[in-house]
């Protein structure tokens, strides 16, 4: 007898596909994530601003420490004596810049000889980056203190519109020596003319605060505001706030007019 055997059934795998289904953001979903983006950008917008600020500081203050040792090289070659060019101006950057240049590594040149402030460019060692005003000063930010080339009797008798008027010097201007600085280390030297970096007004102010042709170029109420970076007679720069300096002549911290020039001292 014959065994019959069904056929063994095969085995049928059937295989089935998982599929997940993502459901989209909803509206408040969303809008939690704008409000924490939001949240954090108010965070670090401001401490961004603050270190790009602070850089372009320390880049002002470098440009000084650069043009303070200029300044000290060409009394080197000059018997010891700092910049004079008998111009009653020359405390201002865009004439300084004329008697230093061969000292600073850059090429700028006089397009004018009777112009000191006509330039064939400009230099970023000269301005200060911070400086909102540089490009109606020809590209300069900082100041070089008139007590360096001035006579002691003029400076206690010169007034803030003395110092732009650009009148003759007439014996008042002098070539001053580094021996005769007594107090080198609190007698500013170059100094930024606006206190771009720290001011509490809506712009920037210089040390005569708001003074203008309007009110006779007398000192302004905001003079004492703010703060600049400023080189001294010894080489050394910082940060020096406005109120901290000694009253000029003019009663304004404003290194041009420091009382006893020279022999006097900006910082107590």
């Amino acid at each position: 007898m014959h065994n019959l055997s069904l056929p063994k059934s095969k085995n049928r795998i059937i295989s089935t596909k998982t599929y997940s289904f993502h459901s989209a953001f909803t509206l408040i979903e969303l809008l939690v994530v704008i409000a924490i983006i939001a949240i954090l950008a108010a965070i670090l917008f401001p401490v961004f601003a603050k270190a790009k600020e602070a850089a372009k500081k320390a880049v002002c203050l470098s440009n000084l420490k650069q043009i303070s040792l200029a300044m000290t090289l060409y009394a080197n070659d000059y018997d010891d004596d700092y910049p004079n060019t008998n111009s009653t101006l020359l405390w201002i950057g865009r004439e300084l810049r004329w008697p230093i240049m061969p000292y600073l590594a850059v090429g700028l040149k006089e397009t004018n000889p009777g112009n000191p402030f006509a330039a064939n460019g400009a230099s970023a060692l000269l301005y200060c980056p911070s400086d909102p005003t540089h490009h109606s000063f020809d590209d300069t930010s900082y100041a070089y203190a008139s007590t360096f080339f001035r006579t002691q009797s003029a400076l206690a008798s010169l007034t803030d519109a003395d110092l732009v008027s650009g009148n003759p010097c007439n014996g008042t201007c002098t070539s001053v020596s580094s021996t005769q600085v007594q107090y080198p280390s609190q007698k500013i030297m170059l100094f930024e003319w606006l206190d771009s970096h720290q001011y509490s007004g809506s712009a920037p102010v210089g040390p005569w605060g708001s003074a203008s042709t309007s009110n006779g170029w007398a000192p302004g109420p905001d003079a004492w505001t703010g703060a600049r970076n400023s080189a001294f007679a010894d080489g050394h720069a910082k940060f020096v706030f406005s109120g901290s300096i000694l009253p000029s002549t003019q009663n304004t911290p404003d290194p041009n007019l420091t009382v006893n020039g020279v022999s006097g001292k900006d910082l107590p």
